[in-house]
Protein backbone atom coordinates (compact mmCIF):
# COMPACT_ATOMS: atom_id res chain seq x y z
CA UNK A 1 0.00 0.00 0.00
CA UNK A 2 2.78 2.41 0.75
CA UNK A 3 5.00 1.50 -2.52
CA UNK A 4 1.48 2.37 -4.34
CA UNK A 5 1.12 5.89 -2.27
CA UNK A 6 4.67 6.70 -3.16
CA UNK A 7 4.24 5.90 -6.71
CA UNK A 8 1.01 7.82 -6.94
CA UNK A 9 2.20 10.62 -5.59
CA UNK A 10 5.85 10.38 -8.13
CA UNK A 11 3.78 9.99 -10.72
CA UNK A 12 1.75 13.36 -9.66
CA UNK A 13 5.03 15.09 -9.57
CA UNK A 14 5.76 14.21 -13.10
CA UNK A 15 2.75 15.51 -14.36
CA UNK A 16 2.82 18.71 -12.31
CA UNK A 17 6.32 19.30 -14.31
CA UNK A 18 4.64 18.74 -17.54
CA UNK A 19 3.22 22.76 -18.70
CA UNK A 20 -0.16 21.92 -19.79
CA UNK A 21 -1.03 24.25 -23.21
CA UNK A 22 -3.00 27.27 -22.46
CA UNK A 23 -6.78 27.34 -22.07
CA UNK A 24 -7.77 29.87 -25.02
CA UNK A 25 -4.49 29.62 -27.99
CA UNK A 26 -6.42 31.77 -29.95
CA UNK A 27 -6.32 35.10 -27.77
CA UNK A 28 -2.12 35.97 -27.24
CA UNK A 29 -3.32 38.21 -24.41
CA UNK A 30 -5.15 35.26 -22.68
CA UNK A 31 -1.87 33.32 -23.44
CA UNK A 32 0.17 35.30 -21.46
CA UNK A 33 -2.20 36.23 -18.50
CA UNK A 34 -2.10 32.38 -18.26
CA UNK A 35 1.51 31.60 -18.44
CA UNK A 36 3.13 34.61 -16.73
CA UNK A 37 6.40 34.15 -18.15
CA UNK A 38 5.98 33.21 -21.68
CA UNK A 39 5.87 37.19 -22.73
CA UNK A 40 9.05 37.70 -20.84
CA UNK A 41 10.43 34.99 -22.91
CA UNK A 42 9.02 35.70 -26.21
CA UNK A 43 9.70 39.38 -25.69
CA UNK A 44 13.39 38.99 -25.13
CA UNK A 45 13.56 36.65 -28.28
CA UNK A 46 11.80 39.05 -30.19
CA UNK A 47 14.00 41.45 -29.42
CA UNK A 48 17.36 39.34 -30.18
CA UNK A 49 16.30 38.31 -33.31
CA UNK A 50 14.13 40.88 -34.56
CA UNK A 51 10.87 38.98 -35.03
CA UNK A 52 8.14 39.98 -33.45
CA UNK A 53 6.14 37.97 -30.83
CA UNK A 54 2.62 37.40 -33.08
CA UNK A 55 4.82 36.13 -36.22
CA UNK A 56 6.86 33.33 -33.42
CA UNK A 57 3.35 32.67 -31.43
CA UNK A 58 1.66 31.59 -35.00
CA UNK A 59 4.06 29.53 -35.88
CA UNK A 60 4.22 27.71 -32.91
CA UNK A 61 0.53 27.51 -32.69
CA UNK A 62 0.53 25.44 -36.17
CA UNK A 63 3.47 23.32 -34.93
CA UNK A 64 2.27 22.22 -31.70
CA UNK A 65 -0.77 24.11 -30.33
CA UNK A 66 1.30 24.87 -27.73
CA UNK A 67 1.95 21.28 -26.61
CA UNK A 68 5.34 21.24 -24.72
CA UNK A 69 6.16 17.76 -25.96
CA UNK A 70 4.65 17.20 -29.04
CA UNK A 71 5.35 14.52 -31.80
CA UNK A 72 4.69 13.84 -35.33
CA UNK A 73 1.86 11.55 -35.96
CA UNK A 74 2.92 8.04 -36.48
CA UNK A 75 3.56 6.37 -39.55
CA UNK A 76 1.22 2.94 -40.06
CA UNK A 77 2.63 -0.33 -42.71
CA UNK A 78 -0.82 -1.88 -44.52
CA UNK A 79 -2.66 1.49 -42.15
CA UNK A 80 -2.17 -0.70 -38.57
CA UNK A 81 1.32 -1.87 -37.84
CA UNK A 82 3.06 0.89 -36.04
CA UNK A 83 6.26 1.82 -38.41
CA UNK A 84 7.83 4.76 -36.23
CA UNK A 85 7.01 8.61 -36.70
CA UNK A 86 7.02 10.91 -39.71
CA UNK A 87 10.05 12.65 -38.45
CA UNK A 88 11.94 13.31 -35.46
CA UNK A 89 10.55 16.76 -35.21
CA UNK A 90 9.38 17.12 -31.57
CA UNK A 91 8.24 20.24 -28.69
CA UNK A 92 6.87 23.53 -28.63
CA UNK A 93 8.59 24.28 -31.95
CA UNK A 94 8.46 20.93 -33.31
CA UNK A 95 12.25 21.44 -34.78
CA UNK A 96 14.02 18.09 -35.94
CA UNK A 97 17.05 16.70 -34.57
CA UNK A 98 19.62 18.36 -36.91
CA UNK A 99 18.48 21.57 -37.17
CA UNK A 100 18.47 21.99 -33.18
CA UNK A 101 21.65 21.08 -33.18
CA UNK A 102 22.41 23.68 -36.00
CA UNK A 103 20.64 25.98 -33.37
CA UNK A 104 22.76 25.22 -30.40
CA UNK A 105 25.71 24.93 -32.18
CA UNK A 106 25.26 28.67 -33.78
CA UNK A 107 23.82 30.33 -30.65
CA UNK A 108 26.00 28.58 -28.04
CA UNK A 109 22.79 27.98 -25.83
CA UNK A 110 24.44 24.23 -25.69
CA UNK A 111 20.92 23.37 -22.51
CA UNK A 112 18.43 24.19 -24.61
CA UNK A 113 15.28 21.64 -24.59
CA UNK A 114 12.82 21.54 -27.22
CA UNK A 115 10.37 21.08 -24.82
CA UNK A 116 11.04 24.41 -22.75
CA UNK A 117 9.21 27.31 -24.05
CA UNK A 118 11.75 29.82 -23.59
CA UNK A 119 14.26 28.01 -25.90
CA UNK A 120 11.38 27.23 -28.18
CA UNK A 121 10.36 30.51 -28.87
CA UNK A 122 14.14 31.85 -28.94
CA UNK A 123 14.60 28.69 -31.80
CA UNK A 124 12.07 30.00 -34.00
CA UNK A 125 12.80 33.91 -33.72
CA UNK A 126 16.65 32.85 -34.63
CA UNK A 127 15.07 30.75 -37.66
CA UNK A 128 13.24 33.73 -38.77
CA UNK A 129 16.17 35.67 -38.50
CA UNK A 130 18.28 33.06 -40.62
CA UNK A 131 15.65 33.01 -42.85
CA UNK A 132 15.56 36.45 -43.58
CA UNK A 133 19.41 37.02 -43.88
CA UNK A 134 20.00 33.85 -46.25
CA UNK A 135 16.84 34.06 -48.53
CA UNK A 136 15.50 37.91 -48.08
CA UNK A 137 12.38 37.23 -46.54
CA UNK A 138 11.15 40.16 -44.30
CA UNK A 139 10.52 39.76 -40.92
CA UNK A 140 7.23 40.80 -40.97
CA UNK A 141 6.02 38.11 -43.97
CA UNK A 142 4.83 35.47 -41.61
CA UNK A 143 3.32 33.70 -45.11
CA UNK A 144 6.80 33.04 -46.13
CA UNK A 145 8.44 32.84 -43.15
CA UNK A 146 6.59 29.70 -42.35
CA UNK A 147 7.19 28.40 -46.08
CA UNK A 148 10.58 28.56 -45.24
CA UNK A 149 10.05 27.42 -41.70
CA UNK A 150 7.90 24.08 -43.17
CA UNK A 151 10.22 23.20 -46.47
CA UNK A 152 13.64 24.39 -44.90
CA UNK A 153 15.97 27.36 -46.67
CA UNK A 154 16.81 24.90 -49.32
CA UNK A 155 13.49 24.18 -50.43
CA UNK A 156 12.23 27.86 -49.94
CA UNK A 157 14.90 28.96 -52.61
CA UNK A 158 13.54 25.52 -54.90
CA UNK A 159 9.62 26.56 -54.13
CA UNK A 160 8.93 23.04 -53.36
CA UNK A 161 6.07 24.95 -51.59
CA UNK A 162 4.80 25.46 -55.14
CA UNK A 163 3.81 22.03 -55.82
CA UNK A 164 1.87 22.25 -52.08
CA UNK A 165 -1.57 23.26 -52.53
CA UNK A 166 -1.97 22.87 -48.91
CA UNK A 167 0.91 24.14 -47.19
CA UNK A 168 0.00 27.14 -48.91
CA UNK A 169 -3.47 27.14 -46.95
CA UNK A 170 -1.64 26.57 -43.89
CA UNK A 171 0.63 29.33 -44.64
CA UNK A 172 -2.28 31.46 -44.94
CA UNK A 173 -4.09 30.16 -41.52
CA UNK A 174 -0.53 30.91 -39.87
CA UNK A 175 -0.05 34.77 -41.36
CA UNK A 176 -3.92 35.54 -40.05
CA UNK A 177 -3.37 34.28 -36.94
CA UNK A 178 -0.21 36.21 -36.71
CA UNK A 179 -2.67 39.36 -37.57
CA UNK A 180 -5.02 38.29 -34.99
CA UNK A 181 -2.47 38.10 -32.57
CA UNK A 182 -0.93 41.33 -33.49
CA UNK A 183 -4.12 43.38 -32.65
CA UNK A 184 -4.48 41.51 -29.70
CA UNK A 185 -1.53 41.98 -28.39
CA UNK A 186 -1.93 45.58 -28.62
CA UNK A 187 -4.41 45.93 -26.19
CA UNK A 188 -2.70 44.37 -23.63
CA UNK A 189 0.96 44.47 -24.52
CA UNK A 190 1.23 48.01 -22.02
CA UNK A 191 0.02 45.73 -19.19
CA UNK A 192 2.03 43.18 -19.54
CA UNK A 193 4.88 45.24 -19.90
CA UNK A 194 4.09 46.36 -16.24
CA UNK A 195 4.33 43.13 -14.79
CA UNK A 196 2.14 40.12 -15.31
CA UNK A 197 0.93 39.25 -11.57
CA UNK A 198 -1.64 42.07 -12.15
CA UNK A 199 -2.61 42.08 -15.24
CA UNK A 200 -6.10 43.26 -16.08
CA UNK A 201 -6.55 44.27 -12.55
CA UNK A 202 -5.45 47.93 -13.15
Amino acid sequence: MIRLLLLLLVLAGLTACTTAPPHNPGDICAIFKEKDDWYDDASEASKRWNSPIPVMMSIMYQESRFVAKAKPPRKFWLGFIPAGRLSDAYGYAQAKDGTWKWYKDKTGNWGADRDDFDDAIDFIGWYNNVSHRTVGISHTDTYSLYLAYHEGHGGFKRRTFAGKPWLNRVAGKVSARAQTYTAQLARCEEDLKKGGWFFGIF
